[in-house]
């Protein structure tokens, strides 16, 4: 058995497409601070493009999960901050990309006001687990 486990939709509650509406797990719990599109040596990526900015932080959710030896497969939590909600189908598109569709974490979208910088169209944060036995 999986040290994850998701349900998509419990006993009562619709099921949701994109996300599960429960995940649990066991193992060591790792935070992923929200990530904006910067490359490596702090350049924006995409400006006024929502699908290269998606990408973008996809990519730097990877690398930040690899640095606790966890993948897509570990995360059990999703926060998506978009400052137009038109933006979410770029962000599922990366998400679909990046995470299969049988391991779909519970997620929350919101749209705010501004993130910090005017430039940064979203900023997207992760909840993993990771088994004890991974480094």
């Amino acid at each position: 058995m999986s040290h994850v486990v998701r349900v998509r939709a419990p006993e009562g509650i619709a099921a949701a497409a994109g996300y599960s509406h429960t995940v649990w797990g066991t193992g060591r719990f790792v935070a992923i601070a929200g990530q904006v599109a910067l490359d490596e040596q702090g350049r924006l990526v995409g400006p006024d493009d929502p699908a290269a900015q998606a990408r973008q932080v996809f990519e730097n959710l990877r690398r930040c999960l690899a640095a606790a030896g966890a993948t897509f497969a570990d995360v059990i939590k999703l926060t998506y901050y978009v400052v137009d909600i038109a933006h979410l189908p770029a962000v599922r598109a990366a998400r679909d990309e990046a995470i299969a569709a049988d391991q779909l974490p519970a997620s929350t979208a919101v749209q705010v006001s501004a993130l910090f910088a005017p430039e940064f169209l979203m900023e997207i944060e992760a909840w993993a687990v990771v088994p004890e036995d991974r480094a």
